[in-house]
């Protein structure tokens, strides 16, 4: 099942550590990429109890407005 691959504990860890790599930004929670570490420690489980079951409700995506060389702006969704 794609859920249980992408719920997979060294799935999360390589895309945590990409993200840490890239210098991600926080979403609209305002939590850091250092910050989700304790987070997870206390939160994750009933997350992951709550995206198997179905019930799980993210948060909204923070929007960001990028200029673009031609004047113009591209926007982008952070989960």
């Amino acid at each position: 099942m794609l859920l249980e691959q992408i719920l997979a504990s060294d799935n999360l860890q390589q895309a945590w550590k990409r993200v840490k790599q890239n210098k991600g930004a926080a979403g609209i929670d305002g939590m850091t990429v250092d910050d989700y570490l304790e987070w997870a420690k206390v939160h994750w489980e009933s997350v992951n109890r709550g995206l198997e079951q179905g019930y799980y409700c993210p948060l909204p995506v923070k929007r960001v407005e990028i200029p673009k060389s031609n004047g113009g702006i591209r926007l982008l969704g952070i989960p």
